[in-house]
């Protein structure tokens, strides 16, 4: 099992009962913040290229927050596919 952090705003949604397959801004934060779920994957989710997940990223967390998600997830190898 691996250990996960989250910025500390951030607030994981409750399970919806008419999910009609659309992808909250939240779930995208989650998606990107998980370090074994790559931008490939997250495009094919939700249609998103990486630089979009970035502004989403950058809108929605603290700076502090995105400074040390994208030093983390710059050339890292999970997150750019494989």
């Amino acid at each position: 099992m691996t250990n996960r952090t989250f910025p500390d705003d951030f607030v994981p949604l409750e399970k919806r009962p008419a999910d009609k397959g659309d992808v909250t801004t939240s779930e995208i934060v989650a998606m990107a913040w998980d370090d074994e779920t790559s931008f490939d994957n997250i495009e094919a989710q939700t249609g998103l290229s990486e630089s979009e997940v970035i502004k989403i990223m950058r809108g929605h967390m603290k700076p502090s927050s995105f400074r040390m998600w994208r030093e983390r997830v710059s050339g890292r190898a999970s997150k750019h596919g494989r």
